[in-house]
């Protein structure tokens, strides 16, 4: 059984880790550390877990001792110096934050206004989108689990983008995301009032998962990529759904796109690309690592309109990171993640 460790067990990704790798075949959870909630039950402040994971909340030193592979749920700036650690005691690393999805440092440095304490880990740190980068993921030491976004939104594009047949200029993500995507900790945007019975755009061509999404699809497209991007947040707990729209080339067809699509994810058990004329649905995919893929041409305006759907909190976190455990571990990828979205 592969020992797994959980820094942020607490927070919403930490506490999806533990509910998915519960059902784990191969894997088994021997310490979660939480610093709000050191020396607590974690079925104290998820009662759902009551009798099934009654793990005390430990020290994430202590988290790296017990642990074969350590998942990091933590906000940006957190994760560099506990790679290191586990690094230095040969643990395996998933990042579930942001401290190593950015290839470039100014690029941190302007969007997440830290550095990288440790060059050299971050050169060995691999991006887990394992969809497109399965090879370079097999046996790594430190993967960085891509976000929501900054899942669905490629996923939406990389055929088209990869075979050349949409324009890399003006290519817009349109997302929603169910409110989980904000974290446990409670705020103002997501205060019941404030949120119910309401839909809203939020920083607008400003959102710290833009540089992500464009780092993804210039290293697709071998070419480099801006795309703007526009979040939004849905009255729901989970899912996300990205509408991506992009030029198609002169003289391509909606049926180059189509076949182009079908051959990309031909083998891709997570993703189920939808027959034309059924729309992505974040109903269909709740709870699962299934991200949904729909395919729409405007044949006046001449574009592609790419929709997906994904569970923010499983493909789009806790699930992705336990593909690329399996990934690295060398299980089969769907191993503890055979999840049937429910169908109400």
């Amino acid at each position: 059984m592969i020992k797994v460790g959980i820094v942020g067990a607490t927070g919403y990704a930490g506490c999806e880790l533990v509910r998915l790798l519960n059902a784990h075949p191969e894997a088994e959870v021997v310490a979660v550390s939480s610093v709000s909630f050191e020396g607590k039950a974690l079925s104290e402040v998820y009662p759902s877990y009551l009798d099934i994971n009654d793990m005390v909340c430990e020290s994430a030193d202590e988290v790296v001792s017990k642990s074969d592979v350590v998942f990091a749920a933590l906000p940006h700036g957190l994760s560099q110096e506990l790679a290191a650690d586990c690094v230095k005691n040969n643990v395996k690393f998933i990042d579930l934050g942001a401290d190593f999805r950015l290839e470039s440092e100014d690029e941190y440095k302007e969007w997440y206004g830290g550095s990288f304490l440790d060059k050299s880990l971050h050169e060995e740190s691999v991006y887990g989108l394992p969809e497109f980068f399965r090879d370079d993921i097999k046996g790594k030491r430190i993967i960085s689990n891509p976000g929501c976004y900054t899942t669905c939104s490629p996923l939406a594009l990389a055929p088209a983008v990869k075979n050349g047949l949409v324009e890399l200029k003006g290519i817009i993500c349109n997302c929603a995301s169910g409110v989980t995507g904000a974290g446990r900790k409670p705020s103002q945007g997501s205060h019941y009032p404030e949120l119910n019975e309401g839909f809203h755009a939020y920083k607008a061509g400003c959102h710290r998962h833009t540089p992500e999404i464009e780092q993804t699809l210039s290293r697709l497209s071998g070419e480099k990529v801006t795309i703007t991007f526009v979040p939004h947040l849905l009255p729901v707990n989970r899912g996300i759904l990205a509408t991506c729209y992009a030029d198609v080339k002169e003289g391509v067809t909606y049926e180059q796109i189509r076949k182009a699509y079908e051959e990309f994810y031909r083998d891709e058990y997570f993703v189920r690309l939808l027959p034309d004329g059924m729309y992505a649905d974040i109903h269909n995919i709740k709870y699962s690592n299934y991200c949904d893929i729909s395919l729409h041409f405007d044949s006046r305006a001449g574009k592609l309109i790419a929709c997906a759907a994904i569970d923010n909190m499983v493909k789009g976190a806790a699930g992705q990171a336990i593909q690329n455990m399996n990934i690295i571990f060398g299980l089969d990828e769907k191993t503890g993640l055979m999840i049937t979205p429910p169908a109400f």
